[in-house]
């Protein structure tokens, strides 16, 4: 398996029912009503945008737009990270490149990143009532 298949595995299988309603939703200009319709598991979104030309194992662009309005960082993230370690494209190139239009998405690395120990706010326990 490619590293782009194994990539829209991975994503597939973090795409419920419902998100997939909401990322159809957020690309109705792009997919006809009727078409949409006909889509009901995330692989199948995945081929309709490959067959359209909105998606391909070198542009991702159009799926990060989609994940970072549909607010899902964490597969905006994984994203990201398949077109740096696997695309060779650093966060500083990714200006000058068409493979993403969204400059900042680099922020959602930190919101999905497991704060260290020093990071966790430790909270006191509530106070015994008398």
């Amino acid at each position: 398996m490619s590293e782009y298949s194994s990539l829209l595995s991975d994503l597939a299988e973090n795409i419920t029912n419902e998100d997939l309603e909401q990322l159809k939703s957020a690309c109705k200009e792009d997919i006809p009503e009727d078409q949409s319709n006909t889509i009901t598991s995330s692989k199948e979104w995945f081929n309709y945008l490959e067959k359209n030309d909105k998606l391909a194992q070198d542009n991702l662009s159009y799926i990060e737009h989609i994940f970072e309005i549909s607010r899902r960082p964490d597969l905006l993230t994984r994203v990201i990270e398949y077109r740096t370690t696997v695309l060779k494209i650093s966060e500083d190139d990714e200006i000058d490149t068409k493979l993403t239009r969204i400059p900042s998405a680099k922020k959602y690395k930190d919101i999905i990143r497991q704060p260290s120990e020093d990071e966790i706010i430790k909270l006191a326990p509530p106070p015994k009532k008398a």
